[in-house]
């Protein structure tokens, strides 16, 4: 079986352990910069970092309308942390000229579980991953508020204050997380991508 290719959005942000935990998944992980070195990708993933960095380098790169593109056509992305805030069609507390892709029908709160110093670990049980719950990292990590048709929540926080908050979602072949499955060394979402990619490539 051929491994697809998948690109991680290499602007900002933890890029290289995406690409570690890609490669580790069975597939053929690339950076991604400019335009050209999207349209060789089958899939791609908007890493976790800062999000209106993260929004003003997708137009120097001129990256914007390719990725709006690709998405239109059914290209699957993944967006964790920073990565699920740009793929929301609605952001609350972010910056008035930050502009995302409005990929996911969904409203998210950035740095809602608070500043760095807040970053918490917690299991979280995501629907689709079998194997117990991963173990979740939020680092400065957004939530989701609400979602529209067609969203489907695939894990929230069980315990602490935050319990209840929507933690991971998927639209058709658009998944994010609030966080970061790259930092922990385990596989499972990542290889949940990189089935989802070669379902659709």
């Amino acid at each position: 079986m051929t491994a697809p290719v998948i690109g991680v959005l290499a602007l900002q942000g933890d890029v290289r352990e995406h690409l570690t935990a890609l490669t580790g998944a069975g597939a053929q992980a690339r950076p991604v910069r400019r335009p050209e070195e999207l349209d060789a990708v089958d899939g791609l993933v908007i890493p976790g970092g800062e999000s209106t960095t993260i929004s003003k380098l997708v137009d120097i790169f001129e990256l914007r309308d390719p990725i709006d593109k690709r998405i239109a056509a059914g290209m699957p992305v993944y967006g964790s942390c920073a990565g699920m805030i740009m793929l929301a069609t609605e952001v609350l507390d972010g910056r008035p000229d930050q502009r995302g892709f409005d990929g996911i029908a969904m409203t998210v709160r950035r740095n809602a579980f608070g500043r760095q110093v807040d970053s918490f670990e917690a299991p979280v049980e995501v629907d689709g991953i079998g194997g117990g719950p991963l173990h979740a990292i939020f680092i400065r990590a957004p939530w989701v508020e609400r979602v529209g048709d067609g969203v489907e929540v695939l894990g929230t926080v069980t315990d602490g204050p935050a319990a209840g908050r929507i933690v991971a979602v998927r639209q058709g072949n658009l998944l994010a997380t609030s966080f970061h499955p790259e930092l922990t060394g385990d596989l499972r979402l990542h290889g949940y991508f990189v089935d989802l990619v070669r379902t659709t490539s």
